[in-house]
């Protein structure tokens, strides 16, 4: 019975515990940081796992998102650099929208009652449209906006044509190892299962839950990342870092909040496969699926990838940029913990 609270208690309330024990640890974590690609790699695996590739698909509010994420992106970048003229500010808020969703974010899903499988769907979608759009369009935010019209297309073009295709897999040789291996090592282990036994692999209730405690370690190690990075610069741009504070939280609000209305209103099938998701995901089983969609649709929305924010930014922009993807981290986490935390009181 102990036991039993200990874990809903910790279930509940790991996410912003993690975030502490992060930022305030960091310099005991910091030395960690390479073991975050395989904590995530196994992170996945056993998210994947729960997962039948074959029912993977898309609907319509897997579009409707991800035309909303572009959009917002480059309309903020704009409306920021022509109000305010300030670079760094309009790249952070940039990252803030155009960071592709969390490979972790079925994890999430699941644990609030949403679909793992149309999420896992989307991950996929926009992780490959980022890989596109990022490399396409980034060579343009990152010239300099006083030039003419004509010669910013004109270095747009030609950077666009010598450059696109080693950015392009640069940008997908840091995405492919973290989302396609574990992804087709739970599908291999699938095929391997059924051709030996003629069953229907089903991942053990036991190994559900470790997806969850792996990404909470995660949550440890890149808070301590993001803490050196934050303090490192914290004198020389103190002003720029406590506006991307502000404006990332209403960033990370709004997408959160409108993932949720597109799910709502553009649900996916009530009926077919997608009720396969109460075999996997039990705490789907009582709600409807405008109710699953819009839980899925908001994490895949609102829960992004920071950490391959972060290196995109320190890659292709001002450095100082990836802030605003190491600001949106504490808002994200603080957001689902405190969903996490509603859908425990409610059981």
């Amino acid at each position: 019975m102990v036991n039993d609270q200990m874990r809903k208690w910790f279930d509940s309330h790991a996410l912003w515990v993690s975030m502490l024990i992060g930022a305030f640890g960091y310099k005991l974590f910091l030395p960690l940081a390479p073991t975050l690609p395989w904590l995530i790699f196994f992170m996945l695996f056993f998210t994947f796992c729960k997962v039948n590739p074959l029912d993977l698909r898309l609907h319509k509010w897997h579009w409707a998102v991800l035309a909303a994420q572009l959009f917002l992106s480059f309309a903020t970048y704009a409306g920021v650099m022509y109000l305010t003229h300030n670079k760094i500010l309009a790249q952070g808020l940039l990252m803030c929208f155009i960071m592709p969703t969390a490979t972790a974010a079925p994890i999430i899903a699941g644990k609030l009652g949403g679909s793992i499988q149309n999420l896992t769907a989307f991950t996929l979608l926009s992780n490959f449209a980022t890989a596109i759009v990022v490399p396409a369009t980034f060579p343009l935010i990152s010239n300099n906006l006083e030039l003419s019209t004509l010669e910013l297309l004109s270095t747009f073009n030609f950077q666009l044509s010598t450059s696109f295709l080693p950015a392009f897999l640069l940008i997908l040789s840091r995405i492919a190892p973290l989302l396609l291996g574990p992804f087709f090592a739970a599908w291999l282990l699938r095929i391997a299962y059924k051709w030996k036994t003629r069953k229907e692999f089903v991942l053990s209730p036991g190994l559900a839950q470790i997806p969850f405690y792996l990404w909470v370690a995660s949550i440890i190690v890149l808070m301590a990342v993001v803490t050196k990075t934050v303090l490192s610069s914290f004198d020389l741009y103190l002003s720029t870092i406590l506006t991307l504070l502000i404006c990332s939280f209403f960033a990370c609000l709004v997408q959160f909040c409108l993932g949720k209305l597109i799910g709502y209103y553009l649900p996916a099938a009530s009926k077919g496969k997608d009720y396969q998701d109460v075999l996997i995901n039990p705490a789907a089983a009582p709600t409807t699926m405008a109710g699953v969609s819009s839980i899925t649709a908001g994490q895949a929305f609102g829960q992004k990838n920071t950490s391959l924010g972060v290196w995109m930014a320190n890659t292709y922009l001002d450095p100082m940029a990836s802030l605003g993807a190491a600001a949106y981290i504490i808002w994200q986490n603080i957001f689902n913990s405190a969903q996490l935390t509603i859908a425990a009181h409610k059981k």
